[in-house]
């Protein structure tokens, strides 16, 4: 299948993280939009995470470890880890999980 993102309606998920979700057999991939000073509250769930900076600086907590991500910095979430963060600036960042997330469709 192809698609083209800016064909694709946004979705606020959180206030203030607006995604859109393409969705394989397996895998999610949400390609977030974040506006600046959101907070992601701290969370876990069972799928796999996997979370791409393009563009901005996010800081993300992971079971208590402190990271600031930027372009090029890519941080791996395992499953049922207690993660949150926060948008230090605009964002755009690219998350894939693992199995499915069907609260995302």
């Amino acid at each position: 299948m192809f698609y083209d993102l800016i064909k694709q309606k946004s979705k606020e998920v959180f206030p203030g993280f607006h995604g859109i979700f393409i969705h394989t057999e397996r895998m999610t991939f949400a390609f977030w939009e974040i506006d600046k000073g959101s907070s992601l509250p701290a969370h876990n769930h069972m799928h796999e995470q996997v979370a791409n900076v393009l563009e901005g600086e996010f800081e993300l907590t992971i079971d208590g470890i402190v990271q600031v991500l930027t372009p090029g910095t890519i941080a791996t979430i395992p499953s049922y880890s207690t993660h949150s963060g926060r948008a230090l600036t605009a964002c755009k960042i690219l998350d894939v999980f693992s199995p499915v997330r069907e609260d995302y469709k």
